[in-house]
């Protein structure tokens, strides 16, 4: 007796109201994700002040974009083979668990050490979130869902540093983490009931040695810049150049065994597309320059200009301004226009020119000029980030959307994280130099100056006399601001690229619409009318392989 065989899998139906039900999962994640980075820059310096980790605070950002960068490509590969619904979940859960981890953390390390786990959910959202918009949506028609974007990048920007400052000021650093786990909660129960996307199974053996190949090549990278920017270690000493050969070791036989692999994490025929490599090559080089200001300025703010961490967390708002303004406006243009090649070179322009401006701050910088300084930075920003994800998704086959999304993002990590890693060290060297001189001027030892140094934050600041804190506060000041000077290149080096940016039609065609999971537009709105009129249902939760979906002339198995 035969069997016959399995009736092929019924299509999602991609309606509008699908659309917008699986986009507020996206939403939800996105939100859980960009509040906790506006709470914690506002919150760093307590938090480095009552752990004992001054010298060391660029780890907090650092382990972040370091285990974020780790993950990226294998949110972006497995999704592309696997389905992203799960791994979507996987990675609110991930950042959930890790923020009650870092709110009962009993030592500097071990706080790090959950804010990397956080960076591995925070990848997977960052991600899984720009990939499902190219499953669901045309490229012709993505730029208008970059407002809802915004806007929770805005709302972030407002509710991040209010909340953070409060918490400092008024209650404890702990609830910056605390107020993670109510959000998580919510986004997963979200995410689990609308985000209704296709389950798969690997045809492919998994390139488990390219994963670990990758990830050792990331690792030796941040370590090696680390070290050599360090006043404990430096350039010239052999554990810096261990890092570095490790990390060419593992670079080349990464690229030798993707040559090889059957499915590579990632391809090396991306490489082959000249639009891919030059969005990819924009990411890096503004990435660099863009996160290590990003990831110092609430210092400054708070430090530098004497502010509280409740004000210095309303001060960056201007730059969320700036950034949500431009990237809405760019977004519906581009959807007009179908052209996109303008807004990265106007972009860093303009963010050159802010770069140029903060290389003047000082502890006598008025406020309202600092903020339209941060106002400019952002609208810069806001002309380049989503467009660059947008460039690299049109430019290459719908099968590979969440590689290409992954990969790009990758690079502009990579960036981040040197930046962070060289910068910062810069910084925080420059710093604990100028420190350590005005304590030990003060009449402290070396071991007492150090002391103060691990334990200084806005609060024992504002207890200290005038003039020591004065001296702090022009050390600070002096310490940072000469940083922007180095940072200013990557922007301009990021602008010439943008200049041989090439321009190709946008698509027309959702990712999931061009793999044949899905039909979208009036084609499904068609479908879902005779199912419905049929007696039929449609899918509306999470559907799994081996589940069927009623239609008007019988059961077929469900696309899930």
């Amino acid at each position: 007796m035969t069997t016959a065989p399995p009736a092929p899998a019924a299509p999602l139906l991609l309606t509008k109201r699908r659309i917008w039900i699986i986009f507020s999962a996206l939403i939800a994640g996105m939100l859980l994700s960009s509040l906790d980075q506006t709470i914690v820059s506002t919150a760093m310096p307590t938090i480095v002040g009552e752990l004992g980790g001054v010298e060391h605070q660029a780890w907090i950002t650092t382990a972040y974009l370091l285990a974020t960068t780790i993950v990226m490509p294998i949110y972006g590969k497995f999704g592309d083979v696997l389905g992203r619904r799960n791994l979507f979940l996987i990675a609110i859960a991930l950042f959930t668990v890790a923020s009650i981890g870092a709110a009962f953390a009993p030592t500097f390390w071990a706080f790090v050490a959950f804010r990397a786990m956080q960076g591995l959910g925070g990848g997977g959202l960052m991600i899984l979130s720009q990939a499902i918009i190219a499953d669901i949506v045309p490229a012709s028609e993505r730029g208008k869902y970059m407002g809802p974007l915004g806007a929770i990048f805005g709302l972030s920007a407002v509710a991040g540093p209010l909340l953070g400052g409060y918490f400092v000021d008024h209650l404890t650093w702990q609830w910056a983490f605390y107020i993670n786990i109510p959000i998580g909660i919510a986004a997963f129960a979200i995410a689990w009931f609308t985000l209704t996307l296709p389950s798969k199974k690997a045809t492919h053996r998994i390139d488990v040695l390219g994963v670990m190949l990758l990830s050792a090549a990331t690792v030796c990278l941040i370590f090696f810049t680390d070290f050599g920017g360090s006043a404990e270690h430096g350039w010239d000493a052999i554990e810096t150049w261990a890092w570095g050969v490790g990390l060419l070791a593992a670079a080349c036989v990464f690229v030798w065994v993707e040559a090889r692999a059957e499915d590579p994490i990632i391809p090396l025929s991306l490489f082959k597309n000249p639009v891919f490599i030059n969005a990819t090559a924009i990411g890096f080089t503004l990435g660099i320059g863009m996160f290590s200001a990003i990831a110092f300025v609430p210092t400054f703010l708070q430090m530098s200009s004497g502010t509280s961490a409740t004000a210095s967390g309303l001060l960056m708002l201007p730059m969320m301004a700036g950034m949500m303004g431009t990237s809405i406006w760019s977004g519906i243009a581009i959807s007009k226009s179908g052209r996109y090649r303008a807004y990265p070179i106007a972009g860093t322009l303009v963010t050159a020119a802010a770069m140029l401006a903060m290389t003047t701050l000082s502890a006598d910088t008025p406020i309202w000029l600092i903020c339209v300084y941060l106002f400019v930075f952002g609208a810069g920003l806001g002309l380049i980030m989503q467009v660059v994800v947008l460039v690299v998704q049109n430019a290459v086959p719908a099968t590979q959307v969440g590689t290409a999304t992954s990969t790009n993002n990758y690079f502009r990590e990579v960036g981040a994280s040197l930046g962070v890693a060289i910068f910062g060290a810069m910084f925080t060297t420059r710093l604990s130099e100028n420190l350590t001189k005005i304590f030990t001027d003060a009449g402290a030892s070396a071991s007492q100056a150090g002391d103060a140094m691990s334990t200084l934050d806005p609060q024992a600041l504002s207890e200290l006399p005038d003039p020591m804190r004065d001296a702090i506060v022009t050390a600070y000041a002096d310490s940072l601001a000469p940083v922007f000077w180095y940072l200013i290149p990557f922007i301009l080096a990021a602008f010439v690229l943008a200049l041989f940016l090439k321009q190709i039609p946008l698509s027309d065609e959702a990712g999931m619409v061009a793999r044949g999971e899905a039909v979208a537009g009036d084609e499904a709105d068609a479908a879902e009318r005779a199912l419905r009129e049929g007696g039929g249902t449609v899918v509306t939760g999470p559907a799994e392989d081996g589940e069927t979906v009623s239609s008007a002339t019988g059961s077929t198995p469900a696309q899930g």
